[in-house]
C-alpha cells in the first residue's frame, strides 16, 4: 500500500470513530408523555428536526428549574438542529427548544419576543400549571 491509501483508511477509521453508536431517530415517533409526580401529560411531537432529535433521546429525566412563573427548562447535554422562529404567544402546554441546548416547557400563555424551535404542545395542558408547581421538578419525557 502507497502512503496515499494509508492516509485514506486512517481518515475513514477517524470518521467512523466520531460517531455515536445510538440508533437514528425513529421518524415515526409522533407523540410521547411527560410524567410528573405520577401525573402525565400527553403531548404531540411537531415536524422539525429537532422534535425527532429529542425523540431519539428518549426515554430522558430532566430536572427542570423554575423561570418566571411561566416555564420550566432544562439545558441539554446535547446540541439539537435549530428552526428558530418568533412565536409572538407561546401557549401552555409549548415545548420548545431556546438556543441549541435548552428544552422549556410553558404552563402559561403570554407574549414573548423570543426565538424558539418547537418541539412539541401538551395536548390537554389544564393542569399543567398547579402540577408543576412553583419549583424545580423532575420530568420523566418518554415515546409513546
Amino acid at each position: 500500500m502507497n502512503k496515499y491509501t494509508l492516509l485514506l483508511f486512517a481518515t475513514l477509521a477517524c470518521t467512523a470513530c466520531g460517531k455515536e453508536n445510538k440508533p437514528p431517530a425513529d421518524p415515526s415517533v409522533k407523540n410521547i408523555v411527560l410524567t410528573v409526580s405520577g401525573t402525565t401529560f400527553e403531548a404531540t411531537l411537531g415536524n422539525t428536526k429537532a422534535a425527532q432529535e429529542f425523540a431519539a433521546m428518549l426515554p430522558l429525566s430532566l430536572n427542570m428549574q423554575e423561570l418566571n412563573g411561566n416555564e420550566k427548562y432544562c439545558n441539554l447535554n446535547q446540541r439539537l438542529t435549530t428552526d428558530s422562529q418568533k412565536p409572538g404567544t407561546i401557549h401552555a402546554g409549548d415545548i420548545m427548544l431556546y438556543g441549541r441546548d435548552c428544552i422549556v416547557v410553558f404552563y402559561e400563555t403570554f407574549q414573548t419576543s423570543y426565538s424558539y424551535t418547537p418541539i412539541g404542545h401538551i395536548t390537554d395542558p389544564a393542569r399543567l400549571k398547579e402540577t408543576l408547581g412553583t419549583g424545580n421538578i423532575t420530568i420523566k419525557f418518554t415515546a409513546q
